[in-house]
């Protein structure tokens, strides 16, 4: 998305809305404009909020301290498919520190979602040692189970641990039978090419409410798919198959 893109989706939602989240499963930090993505934002006076894998972090330290971001959230997780073992704690050691050097001015999540696998244990075991070290923590203190924002490591900075849950997909098995959700309740997504879909999940764009780029976000709203699907949600019915193969449950 380019930044002339991004500044007529900013205008278009800001009647809606105070926060922005850039991510749903693209990296920001990968965006050669992101700089100027985060002043457009910054200018309109919304709450910004990233979500990223941490792989570049330390290329892009300096721009991030520059701007007035709300929240950072560093999924750890993703290090263990993603970057070699032979660098994970070298990746551990620059996410940890960023994380101490940004929470003065901004909210950090450290997360860690993939508890439910058995093929994590290596890698989960190096990032508790690591969290456990550099914060001066147990293991048994970092494993207890905490409601609401996750693990407080310091002060603006949480350590989140939770199971991996199953993306959704069209071709996936339709496990879900009742259930509610945040998407069309308190979030939408917007896609590069300007599709709106109901939730941060949709990244193939498989359930298209319209694009903002040639329609209002009002009328988008609207339509009788996006209506459906948000009724559905408010009375724990699933409307349309693609949200039944997704195992993101709203606790």
């Amino acid at each position: 998305m380019s930044p002339d893109e991004f500044r007529l989706v900013v205008e278009k939602i800001r009647p809606f809305t105070d926060y922005i989240y850039l991510h749903v499963l693209g990296e920001p930090l990968l965006h050669p404009k992101l700089d100027e993505l985060l002043t457009i934002a910054e200018k309109a006076n919304l709450n910004i909020n990233i979500t990223t894998n941490g792989g570049l972090l330390e290329r892009n330290k300096e721009m991030l301290l520059q701007h007035s971001i709300r929240q950072i959230n560093i999924s750890l997780h993703d290090a263990e498919e993603n970057i070699a073992k032979s660098k994970w704690n070298e990746y551990l050691q620059t996410a940890l520190e960023f994380a101490l050097q940004t929470a003065p001015k901004s909210y950090v999540s450290l997360r860690l979602w993939n508890t439910s696998n058995a093929e994590s244990a290596d890698f989960n075991a190096i990032c508790m040692s690591k969290i456990s070290e550099k914060f001066n923590l147990s293991l048994d203190q970092l494993e207890k189970k905490v409601n609401g924002n996750g693990f407080k490591l310091a002060e603006h900075l949480f350590f989140n641990r939770a199971p991996r849950f199953e993306w959704p997909d069209e071709n996936g098995e339709q496990t879900q039978t009742k259930k509610t959700c945040y998407a069309l309740r308190d979030h939408i997504a917007i896609l590069a090419d300007g599709q709106v879909v109901p939730c941060c999940l949709d990244a193939d764009a498989n359930l298209m409410l319209g694009n903002i780029f040639t329609e209002n976000l009002t009328e988008i709203l609207q339509k009788e798919r996006a209506m459906n699907i948000k009724k559905g949600f408010e009375q724990h019915k699933i409307v349309e198959p693609l949200c039944a193969t997704c195992g993101f449950i709203v606790g």
